[in-house]
């Protein structure tokens, strides 16, 4: 397969600056350009360091990088890329947005939690929900990908199984995230400063987190019946991971090796998502800097209540590198191409 141009809009951003590094591995790909709103004529070096040597292109405008681009992947924060993915379709350019404009179907929903105004409805109908594990067939027959938010996909993936065989009452589920700090993105705020979240760890957006209508759009879409989740997602003083736990009434008294057996055969052919054996519990130490889902699971007896842990990196399968999962799909291109990475033991 010859080299496929791809372009970064977005790159200094944490997701951007992963993305270049997975992207400087995947043996198919040449970064043909990056951009920066406030870093143009920088070397990416200059903001990243350790790439100082591997990596010293310099940021360009928007318009350079779609014009040498074949695949672009937009690195953006919600409301800043519906028109420039406009602008890319139209050139017929393949599209993996990581930002939050297209995940949502229901445009009502997604304008009411984010407080943007959508302009192209034909292209929200159009763009796929870039989760590979409920919807690798449309990503292989679409130009615009859809990559999930971080805690959406750790949940999901931890959830999809069970609601999807019925196996328990989606109306009862409470979910309990906690996420590494990179997850605010990089710019600065009170809730993130070191003296403010070294030792300290804290709820936020309780009840009201806009990855909320996401999980709740996804999971009626595997059959959950318009639930409304419970939702409260945690700031851990760590730099990347997050860890979710989902709490579901079963439908009947069912014993752990059958579910365990389920969830095992749902992803047996999945290169990313691994069902821990019984006893195991995952941790983001586990999978920090690699693509992968730990899924550990528990049956509580006493309440017949299935409880659900997942795990991923909030940076690679939670963003930069489902994008790069999603761009192999689309491209046919070995899905884990660029992704073969383990965690450090220590």
């Amino acid at each position: 397969m010859s080299q496929i141009k791809v372009g970064v809009i977005g790159a200094s951003g944490y997701v951007g600056s992963e993305l270049i590094g997975i992207l400087l591995k995947h043996q198919n790909v040449t970064i043909a350009g990056i951009s920066s709103g406030n870093n143009k004529d920088k070397p990416f070096s200059d903001l990243y360091p350790s790439f100082i040597g591997q990596f010293d292109q310099l940021f360009e405008d928007n318009e350079s990088v779609m014009n040498k681009s074949e695949v672009v992947f937009l690195c953006l924060p919600h409301g800043q890329s519906e028109q420039l993915v406009k602008q890319c379709i139209d050139e017929g350019k393949k599209v993996i947005d990581v930002g939050a404009d297209f995940r949502l179907k229901d445009l009502d929903v997604y304008e009411d939690w984010y407080h943007v105004e959508s302009h192209y409805p034909d292209l929200h109908e159009q763009a796929v929900y870039g989760l590979p594990e409920m919807n690798r067939e449309q990503i292989k027959k679409t130009s615009l990908v859809a990559n999930p938010g971080c805690y959406p996909t750790s949940i999901l993936l931890g959830l999809y199984p069970a609601v999807s065989s019925k196996l328990a009452n989606p109306s009862s589920l409470i979910i309990d995230a906690k996420s590494g700090v990179t997850g605010a993105g990089k710019k600065l705020s009170e809730a993130t400063h070191f003296v403010t979240k070294n030792e300290g760890f804290n709820a936020y957006k309780v009840a009201s987190h806009r990855h909320t209508p996401e999980i709740e759009e996804k999971l009626n879409q595997m059959g959950a019946n318009d639930i409304k989740i419970s939702f409260v997602p945690h700031l851990l003083p760590v730099n990347r991971g997050i860890l979710s736990t989902m709490y579901m009434d079963l439908e009947t008294e069912t014993d752990l090796d059958s579910i365990h057996a389920l969830y095992e055969e749902w992803y047996t052919d999945e290169p990313f998502v691994t069902v821990l054996k019984n006893g195991l519990w995952p941790d983001i130490s586990h999978v920090q800097h690699s693509n992968q889902c730990h899924i550990g699971l528990t049956v509580d007896e006493r309440t017949n209540r299935l409880i659900v842990v997942s795990v991923i990196d909030n940076m690679q399968k939670g963003a930069a590198g489902q994008a790069v999962q999603n761009f192999n799909i689309m491209l046919g291109i070995e899905e884990t191409e660029g992704l073969a990475m383990v965690a450090p033991s220590f």
